[in-house]
């Protein structure tokens, strides 16, 4: 019985050896569910995987661009390589109000970090709200010290401008999307944005700054509401300054609806008055009409067209002068006479040939049109001396270039070019020739109205306009004054026009002659050569030096 047993016990002990096969059985079960977990893993991590490939190309696409378009904006540059628009990494720090923890405390601290700004209708009433764009390093890291986590901080591209306002209606300026807008940046967007090279104008910055801290000083003294002025080579067409008053700091970008901030010098057109007499000799000599010693007898002071009086500004002008002297002393009655005698088809083809009647291709795109009417005898005459015929301060000094340069047709510009092409004569040669040494009379002689523009050793000639601005059913007491001039006369190379808007005579205002007379107070003149006249000297005798040694 004991055997019996014994061997019963070893067949148990057998078949415990067999339990054991089965529980070898179920590990295999539990390694293929583990083999199924891993391989749904594996799955999803592919998945995943792809997607993180694909947003990280996606990324790339559109970080290439942003680095096109939004990222990336050639530089402007003035002629002397001096940076006038640049694109540079900026900083932005803003604000989530739903992750600030108490509200009170950080607008204290906002407050001592920006203590000319109020955020807290901002940060009760907003999901989120710039606390400060363009942020410097200083503010940033005071910032950042605070520890709070409701700061967000951006980082963007921005265009900056280093000299804020001195290039403003020139530059132009883009939108939050990196497009150009107005000026040279909008005329030039796709250049800028495409192209690695910097922009290079012709513009120098050194003529730009003194010619506007002049034309700043004549506002303190006349209390004109604006004025404009350019300077060019007659010869090349090179604008080396053009500024229009007010302007406005670039750096700030905003919408400009104030008619104010109006481009003066290309924009706004204007009667520009006895400026346009210089354009009436200069006709009848290219035409062969007149000549400077042509006399007219007995001109009257005052005749009617169309019942519209036209009377002398002076009643001390003699009745018998030549056409010379006709522009010296800027006779009306004498103007007039010599365009009757020039005819309307001849006046208009000359001022369709020196570019007041033709619409002027410019760099920008803020350029008025010229506005006169139409044609006939009245209008013939009194566009004689400037009246009736609006256009702009671009198109003027391209005149003045013409018919002072020889005759040759310019196109002004604010893009610095390698070579020069000179243009084709389509002015008689005979035009500047005896035009020429008249301006310099106007400057130079007694009789003239530009005295105070005689700045010894630059050889300065030119003419002044005074005109009434337009207003419904006639003419305002409001004046636009202008000087248009040219130097040396003896071999022009730079035409220098300025205007005033809206200049007051200044009875308390001392002027300081040149040529030694003792100094004049209490003027109540209110016409270019008192106001207009007085300012190209002082922007001539500061900007002359540069010229002379420079170009």
């Amino acid at each position: 019985m004991n055997k019996v047993n014994d061997k019963s016990l070893v067949s148990e002990e057998h078949n415990s050896e067999f339990t054991y096969n089965e529980n070898k059985s179920n590990l295999i079960i539990s390694f293929e569910r583990i083999a199924f977990i891993f391989f749904v893993f594996f799955i999803i991590a592919l998945v995943f995987s792809s997607k993180v490939i694909l947003l990280s190309l996606e990324d790339k696409v559109f970080i290439k661009k942003i680095s096109k378009k939004e990222n990336f904006r050639s530089s402007i540059i003035d002629k002397d390589g001096n940076i006038l628009a640049k694109t540079v990494p900026v900083i932005n720090v803003g604000i989530n109000p739903n992750l600030v923890i108490d509200k009170e405390k950080l607008l204290i601290t906002l407050k001592l970090l920006f203590p000319n700004k109020n955020f807290k209708k901002k940060m009760y009433g907003k999901k989120f709200f710039y606390v400060q764009k363009k942020i410097s390093q200083e503010k940033l890291e005071k910032i950042l010290l605070l520890g709070d986590k409701s700061f967000i901080q951006e980082d963007k591209i921005a265009r900056i401008y280093p000299n804020s306002k001195l290039f403003s209606h020139v530059l132009g300026q883009i939108d939050d999307n990196n497009n150009g807008i107005s000026g040279l940046e909008k005329t030039f967007d796709y250049e800028l944005t495409t192209s690695r090279n910097p922009l290079i104008l012709t513009l120098d910055t050194d003529l730009q700054y003194l010619i506007r801290e002049e034309l700043l000083k004549s506002k303190d003294i006349f209390q004109n509401i604006g004025s404009a002025a350019i300077l060019m080579n007659i010869n090349t067409g090179d604008i080396l300054s053009m500024i229009s008053l007010p302007d406005f700091d670039l750096n700030k970008r905003k919408k400009i609806n104030d008619l104010r901030f109006i481009n003066r010098a290309t924009k706004g057109v204007y009667e520009f008055g006895s400026v346009f007499k210089t354009f009436t000799i200069a006709a009848g000599i290219n035409y062969d009409i007149i000549k400077p010693e042509t006399e007219f007898k007995e001109l009257k002071k005052r005749i009617v067209c169309a019942n519209n009086p036209i009377s002398e500004y002076d009643d001390k002008i003699p009745s018998d002068l030549t056409a010379e002297e006709i522009l010296i002393r800027s006779g009306n009655i004498g103007s007039a006479r010599i365009a009757e005698k020039i005819g309307i088809d001849n006046y208009d083809k000359f001022l369709q040939t020196i570019g007041i009647l033709t619409n002027i291709s410019f760099d920008i795109e803020e350029v008025g049109e010229t506005q006169m009417g139409r044609w006939g005898k009245c209008k013939l005459l009194t566009i004689g001396f400037g009246h009736g015929i609006a256009t702009t301060l671009l198109q003027l000094t391209k005149g003045y270039s013409i018919v002072s340069n020889g005759g040759f047709e310019i196109s002004p510009t604010l893009i610095k070019k390698d070579n020069y092409i000179k243009g084709k004569r389509i002015l008689n040669k005979e035009v500047s020739k005896k035009l020429n040494p008249i301006l310099r009379k106007i400057v130079s002689t007694e009789e003239g109205t530009a005295g105070f523009a005689n700045v010894k050793g630059y050889e300065i000639g030119g003419k002044t306009g005074t005109a009434d601005i337009a207003a419904i059913g006639g003419y305002s007491k409001k004046k636009i004054n202008t000087f248009a001039s040219v130097f040396p006369t003896s071999k022009p190379k730079f035409a220098l026009v300025v205007m005033l808007d809206e200049p007051k005579a200044n009875k308390d205002f001392v002027y300081n002659y040149r040529d030694g007379r003792a100094p004049y107070k209490g003027n109540w003149r209110n016409t270019a050569g008192w106001t207009t006249v007085w300012v190209t000297g002082q922007i001539i005798e500061k900007i002359g030096p540069i010229l002379a040694t420079k170009y």
